[in-house]
């Protein structure tokens, strides 16, 4: 066979386009810039273990509750019945469910840690996810360190699993309040998207709200407000910069600041 009849191809994946600046970008200088575009700024979406890598210190990481999953109680069905959704989700992302809980160190302080991970259902809070995030609250008022939670939850509420999902809200609130009460340093990171039940609860509980820049926050999506009360959203509604420009939001911290910023945060609370 001549060369002229070798095709050779790009592997796939080796390549992939800014959503914000439609930058062509080489995928592993991607990942070694934290997943955020060079050209831009822009935050790419970032998977719990490596918000885990970013944040704590090398091998300090103690998961917490890794063996909880999701049941399907309701039996419901949609486009296909959630039993199988639960699989098919724990295949593809190598996660029981959306939440991953556990204690570690930002730059030698102690803390808790809870992320919730986009890729798993939207990042979507249903009974596991609120289990959990509800045991890390209580075990960081036991231990009195600080507790650092990180949305990347665009999916709300699970739908799936209906009131058992939106009594998570609730759950983790008290649960909040009574570390509260302890005296704890609580703070949430919240990234893209961040949205509906989550949104109404526990991403803006924290003593101090931090945002990625850009980020999409909200409880309804844009379209659906706009179609509910039929006026023109203002310019930038629903970002990080809009809410805290509306005093949601303390401080909007790049990804790269992001583990110096909460280290420093925890120093100027001084919890102990």
């Amino acid at each position: 066979m001549s060369s002229s009849e070798i095709k050779r191809g790009v592997p796939e994946g080796l390549w992939i386009k800014c959503p914000t600046c439609k930058a062509t970008l080489f995928k592993k200088d991607v990942e070694r810039n934290l997943n955020v575009c060079e050209q831009c700024q822009h935050h790419f979406y970032t998977s719990a273990g490596d918000r885990i890598a970013q944040l704590l210190d090398e091998n300090t990481f103690e998961e917490w509750d890794a063996n909880l999953q999701p049941v399907d109680t309701l039996g419901f069905v949609d486009s296909q019945p959630y039993s199988k959704r639960i699989v098919d989700q724990q295949k593809k992302t190598g996660l029981k469910d959306a939440a991953v809980t556990g204690r570690g160190f930002i730059r030698g302080r102690g803390v808790v840690i809870g992320i919730t991970d986009f890729a798993f259902m939207a990042g979507s809070m249903g009974s596991v996810v609120g289990e959990k995030l509800a045991r890390a609250a209580e075990r960081a008022t036991e231990l009195r360190v600080p507790l650092i939670f990180v949305s990347g939850s665009g999916g709300g509420a699970r739908m799936q699993e209906g009131i058992l999902s939106l009594m998570q809200m609730a759950k983790i609130s008290a649960a909040l309040a009574k570390y509260d009460s302890a005296g704890g340093l609580y703070i949430c990171v919240l990234t893209n998207p961040t949205m509906g039940g989550v949104a109404a609860s526990w991403a803006f509980q924290g003593d101090i709200t931090l945002a990625e820049p850009k980020a999409m926050i909200g409880f309804a999506g844009a379209r659906t407000i706009k179609n509910t009360i039929r006026l023109e959203l203002p310019d930038g509604f629903q970002t990080s910069e809009f809410l805290m420009k509306h005093g949601f939001v303390d401080r909007i911290v790049h990804r790269r600041d992001l583990r110096t910023e909460v280290a420093q945060l925890i120093d100027y609370c001084d919890m102990k």
